[in-house]
């Protein structure tokens, strides 16, 4: 079988190049050669996504593969927190690379974990804080109340995700959280949940919660340093904006 030519500039015929075939692009236009020569953040979601996809299908270049893939899911959090079922029925995706994302997005938690164990949390809007906390909810669903314990230095005791569902003053439960407080001997608390509508705003029952939370906690001697409320890549803090007292 014939290759296909094109007749260059000196008169003599040569194989046509692909340009949509992805080592036929300049090298620096290459996803994984672009971030080693500029860096991770110089790359889209979908050369970010390509990295680990790796490969495309028949016809079509792993760019061009993760771009459909963000236009079918909507965005890089719809692909993260897609169900198996979800993931798999995507063109191009299969349960080994469910599996192998599962593995990065725990790994990127636990790596967060092990920096937040070494950080002062008394500064409860650190970026270090936010970025954990993020990790932790903003891919959920459904609503998560959860709490940092940490102790008389504010250093991390514990993260525990305690109710879940629709939260309201009424489904919060104050023994609860008096109770793991002093299960932990903890001496301060941040507490944290998500809005899954992605409102990166505080409610009035979020306030009720905060203020019931902290009058009850009073009690035990146990501080709450702050309320963050994680919504979507966003996070409300309370205690900047002066509403815990």
């Amino acid at each position: 079988m014939l290759k296909e030519s094109r007749f260059n500039g000196s008169g003599l015929n040569e194989p046509s190049v692909n340009p949509n075939v992805l080592k036929n692009w300049p090298e620096r236009e290459r996803p994984r050669e672009k971030l080693v020569h500029l860096g991770s953040a110089s790359l889209s979601d979908a050369e970010l996504l390509a990295i680990f996809l790796r490969t495309g299908v028949k016809g079509c270049n792993v760019v061009d593969l993760a771009r459909q893939l963000l236009s079918s899911f909507g965005s890089l959090g719809a692909i993260f927190s897609a169900s198996q079922e979800e993931f798999c029925a995507r063109h191009g995706l299969g349960t080994a690379k469910y599996v192998q994302l599962q593995a990065c997005l725990e790994m990127s938690k636990r790596y967060l974990a092990e920096e937040l164990q070494e950080t002062d949390c008394s500064l409860t809007s650190s970026k270090v804080t936010r970025d954990y906390l993020l990790s932790e909810l903003r891919l959920e669903n459904r609503e998560i109340f959860a709490v940092l314990f940490l102790d008389n230095q504010h250093q991390v005791l514990t993260f525990e995700r305690l109710f879940f569902g629709t939260l309201n003053a009424a489904a919060v439960y104050p023994r609860v959280v008096v109770e793991q407080a002093l299960k932990h001997h903890a001496a301060a608390v941040i507490l944290t949940h998500n809005h899954p509508s992605g409102v990166a705003e505080a409610s009035l029952a979020d306030k009720q919660i905060t203020e019931k939370l902290i009058q009850a906690l009073q009690l035990i001697d146990v501080r709450v340093l702050d309320h963050i409320i994680v919504a979507g890549n966003q996070c409300y803090s309370l205690a900047e904006h002066n509403q815990i007292f």
